[in-house]
């Protein structure tokens, strides 16, 4: 019998497990493992504890701040995994978070794809892959672009030589059953879909979508990339 999450002491046993969950949804949709994403998100949690993600596999790791990446990716080395920045991206951290991070997953704005084109220009960085975060629920508190708002975002890849659009991230409602998430992971999956009919994407298109509590059901409505912490690393400090 598979252990319980709560059950499971070390990040390595906790890495494990999401892994087998990530293969069973993926199975059931009838996909591969190996077309999953895990993004292993330390928001909050130590160098050290990264250190141990490393260890049990992990090779992509998430932070939602700036501030917080940059301290440990000088700690931990920026050629020790792939890095992503999820959170909001504020105008002022754009410069840093062009030095620092491999894919940005939160773009939200026109306005913020011209900076990152700039300043990827400035630092004489070829090529920044990023998501647009698009907001499905109309959620007060969270970032993304709306629908009406998109095709004005999507304009300003147009200009751009070195911002590259990959894919679309979203983060739906929290909900107590993960089932209630779906139609929201299956809007997204819509949505990237007729983009990619248009041709706006560098690629198939990814789609972030997916955390700890439903990752699963995110996976099997299309996921290529989850993003899970508190599986892994336990519950934030």
């Amino acid at each position: 019998m598979e252990a319980k999450p709560s059950a499971l002491q070390t990040v390595s046993e906790r890495f494990e497990n999401v892994r087998d969950r990530i293969k069973a949804a993926a199975a059931r949709a009838g996909r591969a493992a190996d077309d999953v994403n895990l993004i292993a998100i330390s928001k909050t949690h130590s160098a050290a504890v990264v250190r141990e993600a490393l260890a049990a596999g992990a090779t992509d790791l998430g932070e939602n701040r700036v501030q917080e990446a940059d301290i440990k990716i000088n700690e931990i080395g920026r050629a020790a995994g792939r890095w992503h920045l999820v959170g909001h991206l504020q105008a002022n951290k754009a410069r840093r978070a062009v030095e620092l991070f491999d894919v940005i997953h939160s773009v939200d704005s026109a306005g913020l794809v011209a900076r990152l084109e700039r300043l990827c220009q400035e630092t004489e960085r070829q090529e920044l892959p990023v998501l647009v975060q698009v907001d499905l629920a109309g959620e007060q508190n969270k970032s993304g672009v709306d629908s009406p708002s998109l095709p004005t975002l999507l304009e300003g890849f147009k200009r751009c030589e070195r911002v590259k659009l990959i894919g679309l991230m979203t983060l739906p409602p929290f909900f107590e059953d993960p089932e209630c998430t779906r139609p929201f992971f299956k809007a997204l999956r819509d949505l990237r879909d007729q983009l990619n009919m248009e041709g706006h994407f560098r690629g198939a298109g990814e789609l972030s979508m997916g955390m700890s509590h439903d990752f699963e059901v995110a996976i099997e409505e299309g996921a290529t990339m989850v993003r899970v912490g508190t599986a892994i690393f336990g519950e934030r400090s």
